[in-house]
């Protein structure tokens, strides 16, 4: 597949010096944005003069249901935009933006034209964004050089674009939150989820065992295989975490050292009980709206530790320590050109479609990915 013909765009106009112009590598054709004034004046100068003189974007003007208050605005201009995917149309993110705003939060974009003071990228580098709140549903925009961060262009398209917020989030908390070795278990709720899968994939490249525990649905057979086939060491059901047949399983490996929680509820308390003495259970999300309960026995008589993460907040602690996220990126991207760590399933959407893509992220069961062509 070529790269003129997928994927999405992140980029964000700054006031600054050192900047780059990003574009989509969709429909083979670049749109451009123009080098403006702010409405606060003109106090925008950049290291070079560009071309750009507009873009197609998701706009939302106000919070509310994803698919009624994102609209597809034509030529706009983009100012001050940093979005948080369809959590930030919603209004019930950690950081909401402000209004108006663009949507989107993950994406890969290629660098089209730099300023003279840029210094560690270059004219086609593909780029994805350091932090939340780029924007990505657009195509086109002017950047700070330390807005982004490169990647390899030699690993699939797909996998660059998905790259920079489920597998880093499974990374880390494979890696922050207990010493794993090879043979140890985790157990993980919302397995299908595109964490969840990223947590499949680096814990059988570490040797790690890991339970993954899934709803019931009626694909059940072809998901359990598909999560298998990934390297999933065993998959259940949530009604399993409270039955006799935990005691079998647990006869084929270790009690769990780490539970990563992404639903809530029940389903969070279940994954406690079942963690190993000294064990942590790390919270990253919360489907089922529900608050996660942590019984009075698993505490006093377990000693165990209930945590939380967003990958956000922990790009943002280590914001100054260049090594730490570009050393995360290069060991997720040798596991994708391994074969080890692939994209979820991807779905393309044109972006005048971009409503039919809203709709179908937000329904239940959803595997899939919906990636906008630009």
């Amino acid at each position: 597949m070529k790269v003129s013909r997928i994927a999405w765009l992140l980029c964000k106009r700054t006031e600054v010096r050192r900047h780059t112009v990003c574009r989509t590598f969709i429909s083979g054709s670049t749109t451009r944005l123009q080098q403006l004034s702010s409405a606060r004046g003109s106090i925008c100068r950049y290291s070079t003069e560009s071309s750009i003189n507009g873009c197609t974007a998701l706009l939302y003007r106000n919070h509310g249901d994803p698919s009624q208050v994102i609209k597809l605005i034509l030529t706009i201009v983009v100012l001050y935009l940093k979005p948080m995917s369809l959590f930030g149309p919603a209004g019930s993110y950690a950081i909401l933006p402000d209004l108006p705003a663009v949507g989107g939060n993950e994406g890969v974009g290629q660098i089209l034209e730099v300023g003279s003071q840029v210094k560690a990228l270059r004219p086609g580098d593909w780029v994805i964004p350091r932090d939340a709140g780029l924007g990505t549903w657009r195509t086109a925009a002017v950047l700070a050089e330390n807005d982004v961060i490169s990647l390899p262009n030699d690993i699939p398209l797909f996998s660059a674009a998905t790259l920079g917020v489920n597998p880093c989030t499974a990374f880390r908390m494979l890696s922050d939150f207990e010493e794993l070795k090879p043979g140890d278990t985790v157990i993980q709720n919302a397995a299908n989820s595109g964490v969840g899968q990223a947590v499949i994939q680096i814990a059988a490249a570490r040797g790690i065992q890991t339970i993954n525990v899934v709803r019931d649905r009626p694909d059940l057979t072809q998901l359990i295989d598909r999560l298998k086939a990934m390297g999933a060491s065993h998959v259940i059901k949530e009604e399993t975490l409270r039955r006799h047949e935990m005691k079998e399983l647990f006869k084929t490996c270790p009690r769990p050292k780490l539970a990563l929680n992404g639903v809530g509820g029940k389903s969070a308390t279940e994954l406690l009980r079942h963690l190993q003495v000294g064990g942590s259970m790390v919270t990253y999300g919360g489907m089922a709206k529900q608050p996660v309960t942590v019984p009075v026995s698993a505490l006093i008589f377990k000693n165990v530790k209930v945590k939380g993460f967003w990958v956000t907040q922990w790009k943002r602690t280590h914001s100054q320590d260049e090594g730490a996220l570009r050393g995360m990126l290069d060991e997720l991207c040798s596991l994708i050109r391994q074969g080890k760590l692939t994209a979820p399933a991807c779905s393309e959407v044109g972006l005048q479609d971009f409503r039919k893509a809203l709709d179908t992220a937000m329904q239940p069961f959803t595997s899939a990915k919906q990636v906008l062509v630009l």
